[in-house]
């Protein structure tokens, strides 16, 4: 487990409520998983800022993760140590909230995300 409870910023919930209205996903934790696979699939560090955790959107590892929790941890600790950073648990956070907080950006911005076929053709096509 990286985190206990994954909390966002303000500006991450809006966003992903926007991204919610395009693909008709409910679920904030199947979109957050988008987002980091995403952000981890570009294999560029992400800006290092910091990151409010300001919002109401607050989930545990285990809702965001699922049946599926070793997979993100490993695909985490496998993209730092692509990136030559350590894996030690105070950088898993760190990265782990910053490719979480780009993907959800990155997300958001791209104009072609209108419906969740758009998401599909990102995961199977992009």
């Amino acid at each position: 487990m990286i985190v206990k409870q994954v909390r966002l910023s303000n500006k991450a919930k809006e966003r992903l409520s926007r991204i919610k209205g395009r693909t008709g996903i409910k679920n904030w934790n199947v979109l957050c998983r988008w987002a980091l696979c995403y952000s981890l699939k570009e294999k560029t560090l992400p800006t290092d800022i910091e990151i409010e955790h300001d919002s109401n959107l607050e989930m545990s590892w285990y809702t965001f993760a699922g049946d599926n929790s070793e997979v993100y941890e490993a695909l985490l600790i496998s993209w730092c140590e692509e990136m030559n950073l350590p894996t030690d648990q105070d950088t898993l956070v760190k990265y782990f909230f910053l490719n979480l907080e780009r993907g959800i950006q990155y997300l958001s911005a791209t104009k072609f995300i209108l419906s969740i076929d758009d998401l599909l053709e990102l995961a199977v096509g992009g």
